[in-house]
């Protein structure tokens, strides 16, 4: 991680005095204003709808040799070494933040859609590549992997900034999906890129590569997960501040002794922030948000980088080839992806369609398509900018109209938007408390009840009441209405036991 901002300071201060070596404040200078303008960004994006990475990645691109910030780049393996270090933080961070009862009713959809539709959705791309850009079938199958997955940070930012909130568990579905499906993403790029490198080299070779992988992963990331549980626990360090560099420094072990072992790192971290989210460790909420801070500054450090790693210049030539691939995405491979991988599923075809509509593209294409072009693999450098136009226009397209497409499949929930509390503001009742939102509907058996009729366990904590958009402090002979939103904290095993006395 201090390489990464120490590259990327380095960076900046060359952009400002040439080729001289910077001096040490007019690097911090320009950091400085580059994490300003990001924030600020951040800020403006839930006002347009737009995902604040994306607004990250155009500030690069300003910060770059082509734009008015002249910050010379042109090395994909940083680029490369910096987007894998933030994308294991990243993903880290997000299985630290999934409640594993929300994933558990979509495992298995969520499973086969982040794998099996990840395989259809490379192999419809390469189709096309195949029969319209002129490249071979491997070639093209290797273009469709890198874009094949989705990104949660992009997905998620655009519908909290839109107002959506979408019925039943499609929101737990497509946010597992996302965190999950980039390990099948990077698995098929490797892979492809190996072969063709080595032409003598089988297709078929990849599936025990695969399932070797895989397995490892799965069983890195439990044992991972639960030995850093076991280690905070245990080690009863002095300083609280020494525990966040405790759980940076095994995260960073887990995916790279994975990855030495031959399995894949990113799935192996993913699912260790799953395992620890469940269990019950000391300083978990403090430890929540330094995790969420590391990975909004590896999400700013990580596109600003990619954003000086493209050159405009050279987006020109491929937009006619990027646009033609970015619908081909958005029309052709995403839906039929979503919906062979969903078919046996009780999701409907409305639902399908808004899970193929959301499917936005964000880092891992763009981090994805540096393998290709450290290799030397033929058309690389187009691919790389090719897939920067389908990120773009994939953020720009579904990005602003998922709020009106939801709409007009009838999918989205009647509750209002829900009530985002920093983790500050939240009551502790045990170290593993999770706060929830119940609405309450005109069929709710807790209807005209009062609090204290409903019958919650010992452990439950009524904390707030959100009625006609005024906020009420309830007490315990406060009578629930219907359209009430109630804000209710909970230990993680009577999530279900008040979901049920409510709804």
């Amino acid at each position: 991680m201090i390489m990464i901002l120490w590259f990327c300071c380095l960076m900046v201060g060359y952009g400002y005095i040439g080729t001289a070596m910077p001096t040490t404040e007019l690097i911090l200078l320009g950091v400085a204003g580059l994490l300003a303008i990001s924030v600020l960004a951040s800020k403006a994006s839930s006002r347009t709808g737009i995902p604040a990475l994306l607004l990250f990645l155009l500030i690069g691109i300003v910060a770059g040799s082509e734009g008015p910030g002249r910050i010379a780049l042109d090395n994909p393996g940083w680029v490369q070494s910096i987007g894998v270090v933030a994308l294991v933080l990243i993903l880290f961070s997000g299985g630290l933040d999934t409640s594993w009862s929300s994933v558990r009713p979509v495992l298995v959809g969520g499973f086969t859609l982040a794998n099996l539709g990840v395989l259809i959705s490379a192999a419809v791309m390469g189709l096309v590549a195949w029969q319209v850009l002129g490249y071979t079938l491997l070639e093209g199958v290797l273009l469709g992997a890198i874009v094949s997955s989705t990104d949660a940070a992009a997905v998620f930012s655009v519908m909290r900034a839109r107002d959506v909130n979408l019925q039943g568990n499609l929101e737990p579905l497509i946010e597992f999906e996302s965190g999950s499906n980039d390990p099948m993403a990077v698995f098929l790029t490797i892979g492809l890129t190996g072969l063709l490198m080595n032409p003598e080299g089988s297709i078929f070779s990849l599936i025990p590569a695969f399932f070797w992988q895989m397995t490892l992963a799965t069983i890195s990331g439990y044992v991972m997960g639960r030995f850093m549980t076991w280690a905070i626990n245990r080690l009863r360090l002095n300083q609280e501040g020494l525990y966040p560099v405790l759980t940076l420094g095994l995260v960073l072990l887990t995916y790279s002794l994975t990855a030495v072992l031959g399995g894949n790192g990113f799935l192996a971290v993913y699912l260790a922030g799953i395992v620890m989210n469940g269990q019950n460790f000391v300083h978990k909420r403090s430890l929540m948000r330094f995790h969420d801070g590391l990975a909004w500054l590896m999400q700013i450090a990580m596109f600003i980088t990619l954003g000086l790693q493209v050159f405009p210049s050279r987006l020109i030539p491929v937009a006619a080839d990027g646009l033609l691939m970015a619908a081909a995405l958005t029309f052709l491979a995403r839906p039929i992806s979503v919906f062979i991988s969903l078919a046996f599923t009780k999701l409907n075809v409305r639902e399908k369609l808004i899970v193929s509509w959301v499917g936005l593209r964000g880092a891992v294409p763009i981090v994805l398509a540096t393998f290709p072009l450290m290799a030397g693999v033929p058309h690389a450098d187009e691919i790389f900018h090719i897939v920067f136009f389908i990120v773009i226009s994939s953020v720009l397209l579904q990005g602003t109209t998922i709020t009106h497409v939801a709409n007009w499949l009838g999918v989205r929930a009647t509750k209002s938007a829900q009530y985002h509390y920093p983790h500050e503001f939240v009551p502790s009742i045990s170290m593993c408390s999770r706060l929830m939102e119940l609405h309450v509907s005109a069929t709710s058996p807790a209807l005209g009840l009062s609090i204290m009729e409903l019958g919650l366990p010992h452990g439950v904590l009524v904390v707030s009441i959100i009625r006609d958009d005024v906020t009420l402090v309830p007490s315990g002979a406060t009578v629930l209405e219907a359209g009430d939103q109630v804000m209710v904290l909970a230990e993680e095993e009577l999530l279900e036991t008040v979901r049920a006395a409510v709804l």
